[in-house]
């Protein structure tokens, strides 16, 4: 168990799920978000197909007649009224985080890729968005037939996709932290060296995909919905904690949970409410996130125990917790634990976090 040194604090959160449409989205005032996370519909993969099609018309008869071009473009037409409401609700210095592969598909007998991170990044620089060092999301297959095309016969073989993209967009200028209690809890919310050092590379490989298939017969088959593991890092590492974090396609919820597991309130827009059941669940039984934490705690003490022996002991101690750090922006640290989760209204949670 993690044995806090000083007096016990309390934190509150709260975390909204709105269900409604992304595309406009009213009951989010202007610069009130400070980070955006998510993972869209992926343009041009057929599981996908039915819902674009169901906000234009126009999508389904462009794939109807297999024209991918224009049913390419249309349905990033609807990606793009999403990414213009975050771009308002952001406040200056706001990260937005969009998860997206690329998509690969054959029509009229043609096979060939469409680069969805590539239209999506052009329109948000357009938007003015300014782009940061991105994320290769690796997700290697070891499967024998995991090629496409002609297999072993030049040259109809074609490359596997195994990533997708993390693009990375800051809005305006570089945020800053002013006030005192602005700063104590940007400390509060540092990161480990050793967390830092893989966290900011540009390829992730430790993260695993998660499983798709939904078992609740009142969603759709699959969710596409990425891990716990990866909202959580991205929360933790561009926003501090009593941020609001938004998440525009909500799906299960995985945002939320991240939010609520690194002391963030949460925003979550999700046009579907048949999913409404496995979020309530998820935030209900989020107590269970702090075995999560209290293997982060635990992981960073066998790190710190084998460095002391290779490279004998840190300069610095964290006032917290009292355990060895590297560096001095790690002593005021703090991780906040779930004590309790109170439902509000319907769609309305609050958190109490200890540290």
């Amino acid at each position: 168990m993690i044995k806090p040194l000083k007096s016990v604090k309390k934190m509150k959160t709260t975390h909204k799920i709105i269900y409604g449409d992304a595309r406009e989205m009213k009951d989010i005032k202007s610069e009130s978000v400070d980070l955006m996370i998510t993972s869209p519909p992926y343009p041009m993969i057929q599981m996908w197909d039915e819902i674009f099609g169901s906000q234009n018309p126009e999508i389904k008869n462009a794939i109807k007649n297999e024209d991918g071009k224009l049913a390419f473009e249309l349905m990033n037409k609807e990606l793009d009224k999403v990414w213009k409401e975050v771009y308002r609700v952001l406040k200056v210095g706001g990260i937005a985080c969009i998860n997206i592969g690329d998509a690969t598909r054959s029509l009229k007998e043609k096979f060939q890729i469409y680069t969805n991170h590539a239209r999506i990044l052009n329109y948000c620089l357009d938007l003015g968005f300014h782009a940061l060092p991105s994320i290769l999301w690796v997700k290697e297959t070891n499967k024998p037939d995991k090629f496409m095309g002609s297999g072993m016969l030049p040259v109809g073989a074609y490359v596997t996709l195994e990533h997708e993209h993390i693009l990375i967009l800051r809005k305006e200028d570089k945020r800053e932290f002013k006030k005192p209690e602005h700063k104590d809890s940007r400390q509060r919310s540092a990161y480990f060296w050793e967390e830092r050092n893989l966290w900011f590379s540009d390829k992730w490989k430790d993260i695993k995909g998660t499983f798709q298939k939904l078992e609740n017969s009142k969603t759709r088959e699959r969710s596409g919905a990425y891990p716990f593991e990866l909202a959580y890092r991205l929360i933790n590492m561009f926003s501090v904690q009593g941020d609001v974090v938004l998440d525009p396609f909500l799906g299960t919820g995985t945002t939320t949970i991240g939010a609520i597991a690194s002391g963030r309130n949460s925003i979550g827009v999700e046009i579907d409410n048949t999913f409404n059941e496995i979020i309530e669940d998820k935030i209900n039984n989020s107590i269970q996130l702090n075995d999560f934490i209290e293997e982060r705690i635990k992981n960073h003490k066998e790190f710190i125990e084998k460095r002391v022996k290779e490279k004998g002991e840190t300069k610095y101690l964290n006032n917290f917790y009292g355990f060895p750090v590297v560096t001095n922006q790690e002593t005021n640290m703090q991780i906040p634990k779930i004590k309790n989760v109170n439902k509000k209204t319907n769609n309305l949670f609050d958190v109490d976090h200890l540290f």
